[in-house]
């Protein structure tokens, strides 16, 4: 039987995100949207509408309407210094989540080493692990605002180093890897021929970048061909509630490899989520979704940094770049809380939910006394959580 570990944070979540009445700040997705709202965003009114009725409900594409893909690869494209990326290149999943297991399922097993930056989502290291991969953690540092330390890689590369998975932009953190590393990255992977993975379900919320840095590209677009990245219409794009994501490379026998993993689990997508995804990328869709997004998270990211500020005392963080998460620290009277005690004691005292990062994104005291925060949903919520937490933090921390 296959051993894995307990996935901490969809456990957290899991288990108190449906506590009656919490105001949730812990959420990830970029505020969701429905069908209705996509519409009304469409900038081409005589467009079609996202979902045929007529169409009958049989499996569909197995690797996704050729539509989609086509559309998922026209993210690349844009992006690239690279040749276009054909549509056979891309296999739609139920998800980004499916999309990373079946990387990992194909890719690594015994005998093979994976180097993973931490912290990251759990899944990036536990699943590598589960299959019999021996995994480095290549930890991120929060006086290098969180940014991969590239000459770190030649202490933690072995013979049989398969793959190096990074996150860009990171959860929990929120930084942002720039392409100057991006290309180091590549390059000491190409030298020795291993596999960069990367998890860009964040990708393009680059909202909050210093001054003259601009975007970085995905990996697919840097000219190496063992790149492999995965997306999600979740984070970005504000669709969890389709359950679609996708697996790309540069390398169309990885793909091919994951094509055939896929047949023993889903299939296919559902054709619903394919039509509405594909609708949501459309040009006329796309350009207003995204700016309402980036639009969002730089104005909320504005409330989060002046209540750290006024809370100094208490609170600290390295301010996220990009993405919808960030860590904070807390601390009481000088003195680092128990963060998973501290979550539990404010949801039951104010109904805000945070996550807590020691269980959730680190081992032993990795993060400790610090949460992470979900800082792009509605406005109001984030407003009112605030408040509550402000409040908390006079009666309990002061």
């Amino acid at each position: 039987m296959v051993k894995i570990q307990p996935f901490q944070v969809e456990q957290w979540m899991d288990r108190l995100e449906t506590t009656p009445g919490v105001l949730n700040i812990a959420e990830t997705c970029a505020a969701s949207v429905s069908v209705d709202d996509l519409v009304q965003l469409c900038k081409d009114k005589n467009a079609p509408g996202p979902l045929s009725l007529s169409t009958k409900l049989t499996y569909g594409a197995i690797r996704g309407s050729e539509k989609l893909r086509q559309r998922v690869a026209s993210l690349f494209d844009r992006e690239s210094e690279a040749s276009t990326l054909p549509a056979e290149n891309v296999i739609i999943t139920q998800g980004a989540i499916t999309a990373n297991y079946l990387l990992f399922y194909t890719l690594v097993g015994p005998g093979d080493h994976v180097i993973c930056v931490y912290p990251t989502y759990q899944q990036l290291y536990s699943v590598p692990e589960s299959l019999g991969a021996e995994v480095s953690l290549w930890k991120l540092k929060a006086e290098n605002d969180y940014i991969p330390d590239v000459s770190e890689l030649e202490g933690l590369v072995k013979t049989n180093t398969k793959m190096i998975v990074i996150n860009n932009p990171n959860n929990p953190t929120g930084s942002t890897t720039p392409k100057s590393v991006l290309e180091k990255i590549i390059a000491f992977a190409k030298q020795r021929d291993i596999i960069v993975f990367a998890d860009e379900v964040y990708n393009p919320l680059y909202h909050s970048l210093p001054d003259g840095q601009t975007a970085p590209p995905s990996v697919l677009a840097l000219g190496y061909e063992k790149t492999v990245a995965s997306g999600s219409m979740s984070k970005a794009y504000s669709l969890a509630g389709i359950r679609l994501g996708w697996v790309a490379s540069r390398d169309k026998s990885i793909i091919e490899a994951v094509a055939v993993a896929r047949d023993y689990t889903s299939i296919s997508v559902s054709q619903l989520d394919d039509q509405v995804a594909s609708y949501a990328l459309s040009e006329p869709v796309l350009r207003p979704l995204l700016q309402r997004n980036l639009a969002l998270a730089r104005s909320n990211l504005a409330l989060v940094s002046a209540f750290v500020e006024k809370y100094k005392s208490v609170c600290s963080w390295v301010k996220p770049t990009a993405g919808t998460t960030a860590l904070v620290q807390f601390k009481k009277k000088g003195v680092i809380v128990d963060d998973p005690s501290f979550v539990l004691d404010l949801l039951e005292k104010t109904k805000v939910l945070f996550m807590p990062a020691s269980p959730c994104f680190g081992s032993g005291h990795d993060f400790k006394g610090y949460v992470r925060l979900g800082y792009v949903c509605e406005t109001e919520v984030l407003k009112e959580g605030l408040a509550r937490l402000g409040n908390y933090i006079e009666q309990n921390l002061l």
